[in-house]
């Protein structure tokens, strides 16, 4: 079917409903269970689906993407560049610098908790607490003391003796937090040490310019360009990488 519109012709072709044609359906509904086993497993998925929004959460507070997205932003801080490199970029290398560090301890949450799960050989439960065991392996490692017996304290426990040997002891309501908190003091170290090398450019730079009298040029317009030169000299990026990847190094 063709109609004339404002001096343009449009057509608009009407596909003639064939039944043989495969057409995936979708049916939703809510009726009687067959019995009390597949009203558990409905209950089941409708968890596993609410888990599942915390999925973000877990990326950002259980692996090492916090530290990563933090140095990554002073770095841009650092030399005065308020949108370059933009905040896709940035979060999209940390995610894949994220995904090379975290994967041996994926590799073997999958391969002692995700695939005997599948396989039908273990329970949901014994599923979780064998995937949970690498993360608090891993979290251990980067956490300092103090900041676990924080949260230790807090609840009126005692961290446990040998905790390196045997991580599993550890809650994780108390040593996410914990974690979270070292790699972020951990990342403000870093990000210091960044920030020294381009406070410097600044400080030449704004010395010069009130030395000639140029008062009203703003310093960061002139220290910009040497403070791009110098990290690019260095090959800032590569240095900045390759000492995210040494902290986490086994």
């Amino acid at each position: 079917m063709c109609a004339w519109l404002f001096g343009g012709t449009f057509c608009f072709v009407h596909a003639a409903t064939d039944s043989s044609s495969v057409v995936p359906g979708v049916n939703l509904s809510i009726g009687s269970g067959s019995g009390p086993s597949s009203v558990a497993d409905t209950v089941k998925i409708i968890l596993l689906l609410t888990v599942m929004t915390l999925a973000p959460a877990a990326l950002i507070l259980m692996t090492c993407f916090t530290r990563v997205i933090v140095v990554l932003s002073f770095i841009r801080n650092a030399l005065s560049l308020q949108t370059t490199p933009p905040n896709q970029v940035l979060i999209g290398l940390a995610l894949f610098i994220t995904m090379f560090v975290m994967e041996p301890t994926l590799q073997q949450a999958n391969k002692q908790a995700l695939q005997p799960y599948l396989n039908g050989k273990i329970s949901q439960t014994v599923a979780m607490q064998r995937a949970e065991l690498p993360f608090k392996v891993f979290m251990e490692k980067q956490t300092r003391v103090t900041d676990l017996e924080l949260f230790m304290q807090y609840r009126h426990e005692q961290i446990p003796k040998d905790v390196t040997k045997h991580p599993q002891s550890i809650p994780l309501s108390a040593l996410v937090p914990a974690y979270t908190i070292s790699e972020l003091k951990t990342a403000f170290q870093i990000g210091f040490m960044i920030y020294l090398p381009f406070l410097v450019i600044d400080l030449v730079v704004a010395t010069t310019l009130m030395s000639m009298g140029m008062m009203m040029l703003p310093p960061v317009v002139i220290s910009l360009p040497f403070k791009i030169l110098l990290f690019v000299m260095v090959d800032g990026w590569y240095l900045v990488v390759k000492s995210l990847l040494a902290g986490y190094a086994t």
